[in-house]
């Protein structure tokens, strides 16, 4: 197994008060049993505002002498933007209110962040615009003495020799060294420049040809088929992968547990941004092999060749990803979480184009996928999906993968182009591509994230996966949701956006109907921008 690009870190959450917030309102009285109670079918759902019942929910009685009733219920926010964060209490409306649970945050791996770090920053720089490009290149301070020379249409003659500039460090602040690449090996698509200073030895001819193979006929025909065309701003032709020990240097680890692989950087891109910081073009960069850890820690052939073309695949959608929103159609940057949502469905693709048949290359493209959704259903409701800069802990990521396989198994393959090749971002966009509202859509794959695959329960279509069965996948399948009798449902902790908590609630035959308060607290409403939603399933 290739060693994991992104670890373990703790995303940085815009905390709303309760009790103190003035959007709250006035303190609600206590529940009273309700006649317009809930009696769904098996497999019947409904996802209920509690604003439009002061956040009390009756639960029909049981009419069977003989069965029991079985609901899923899920509290979660149906927030449209990242940073909204609140107190639940989920509680049966005759139990006395229990203090809220303490925030469970995931833990930071004891591995380091520098890997999630870096590529939120590069995510956010994204999203800044021409005005943060303009900003990291007054950081950069005067051009370096060394000039970058223009180069000639066309692709790049085999042998030939470019400078670029290079982001030196994991804010890309200060100079960026200039680096003498020479043309390895050219493409009807890509090229691979390797650095002349990179250790040798290093990747043969023979391994570069190999990787130029892959880019070229498999990786990039299938990310510009699915997510669109990349520019050509140099009116070369192809993409540049720029294999330099300047990336080795990224990081540095002294256990080497953590490393930058590879990544795209959007000022490239930008047509304003100043030669000093910009390569004016489309450049994958990349490490290099270092057998003998020269550079820093140990990077064999074999490692290089093993984890490059997952990266490749990855970083080439966040390529067209931007191409598609700025370049092309003149809008922000795609927000984070949906950006690395696709970029990780590019992976899976990738896995995907060698089945039937080739299990083994299969699974080392989805296997981290695979990882950081675990993380994730392990405890969803301390991971948002929606985040402001993406990579923030393993969980979410793992969301923003399962969020985009359970659309594109939804509304069709198509949709991945769809969300790229548009202005719009963020929940907007997945409204706009799905034609259905950004709340029905997260709430129904929250309840899919339970149900989908559910032993002896028939989910409806919409809320299934397609194209995994994850209970398969999983020696114990992660997502445990408390229970409880319906008369004793006392769950708490906060909501954060998109994502929700699970609790299964039984009645026995013949019980009587129950009522569950779902508020902030037991007397105060949710802040309305979190949109907080009591998702209501019935499985048996």
């Amino acid at each position: 197994m290739p060693k994991r690009r992104w670890l373990v870190g703790v995303s940085s959450l815009l905390v709303v008060g309760c009790a103190k917030d003035p959007r709250l309102g006035p303190a609600l009285p206590p529940c009273m049993a309700s006649v317009d109670s809930i009696n769904l079918a098996v497999g019947a759902y409904v996802a209920i505002d509690p604003a439009s019942n002061a956040g009390c929910v009756t639960i029909a009685a049981n009419l069977s002498t003989t069965d029991s009733v079985e609901y899923l219920l899920v509290p979660q926010s149906a927030a449209e933007t990242f940073g909204y964060s609140a107190r639940f209490l989920l509680q049966t409306a005759a139990l006395a209110a229990a203090p809220a649970l303490a925030e469970r945050v995931a833990a930071p791996s004891a591995l380091g962040v520098a890997a999630v770090q870096f590529d939120g920053f590069l995510r956010h720089l994204a999203r800044s615009g021409s005005a943060g490009v303009a900003k990291l290149a007054r950081s950069a301070g005067p051009s370096p003495s060394a000039t970058v020379a223009p180069q000639p249409a066309g692709p790049p003659s085999v042998g030939s020799l470019r400078t670029f500039r290079v982001c030196p460090n994991l804010t890309c602040v200060g100079t960026f060294p200039s680096v003498t690449a020479r043309a390895s090996t050219v493409g009807a698509h890509i090229a691979i420049y390797v650095d002349t200073l990179a250790p040798k030895p290093g990747l043969d001819s023979a391994d570069l040809d190999t990787l130029k193979q892959l880019f070229d006929s498999r990786l990039y025909p299938l990310d510009t088929a699915t997510f669109g065309a990349v520019s050509d701003l140099d009116a070369n032709s192809v993409v540049i992968v720029l294999m330099t020990g300047v990336v080795n240097q990224l990081v540095v680890d002294p256990t080497c547990q953590s490393f930058i692989s590879g990544f795209f950087f959007s000022p490239d891109l930008e047509a304003t941004a100043s030669t000093s910081i910009s390569n004016h073009g489309e450049v994958f960069y990349s490490i290099v092999a270092d057998s003998a850890g020269t550079l820093g820690c140990l990077h064999s052939r074999a490692q290089v060749k093993l984890v490059l073309p997952g990266v490749f695949t990855h970083e080439l959608q966040h390529m067209i990803n931007y191409v598609q929103h700025v370049v092309v159609r003149k809008g922000q940057a795609e927000e984070g979480w949906l950006d690395e949502g696709l970029s990780k469905y590019a992976e899976e693709l990738a896995g995907r184009s060698y089945l039937p048949g080739d299990t083994a290359t299969f699974l080392r493209y989805v296997s981290n996928n695979v990882y950081d959704a675990q993380q994730y259903l392990s405890a969803p409701g301390n991971s948002p999906l929606l985040i402001e800069f993406d990579q923030g802990t393993l969980a979410e990521i793992g969301a923003s993968w399962l969020f985009v396989r359970y659309l594109v198994d939804q509304y069709g393959d198509t949709l991945a182009g769809k969300l790229d090749q548009t202005p719009l971002s963020g929940a907007a966009n997945v409204a706009a591509q799905t034609r259905h509202p950004w709340d029905t859509t997260v709430t129904r794959w929250a309840l899919a994230n339970w149900v989908s695959d559910l032993p002896g329960f028939t989910a409806p279509p919409e809320l299934t996966y397609t194209s995994w069965r994850f209970r398969a996948e999983y020696p114990f399948y992660p997502l445990v949701p408390s229970a409880s009798a319906g008369s004793a449902v006392d769950r708490s902790g906060r909501l954060r956006s998109g994502s929700g908590v699970y609790h299964r609630a039984f009645q026995g035959p013949s019980e009587p109907a129950y009522t569950v308060l779902f508020r902030s607290t037991a007397t105060t409403p949710f802040p309305a921008g979190l949109r907080a939603r009591l998702n209501v399933l019935r499985i048996r």
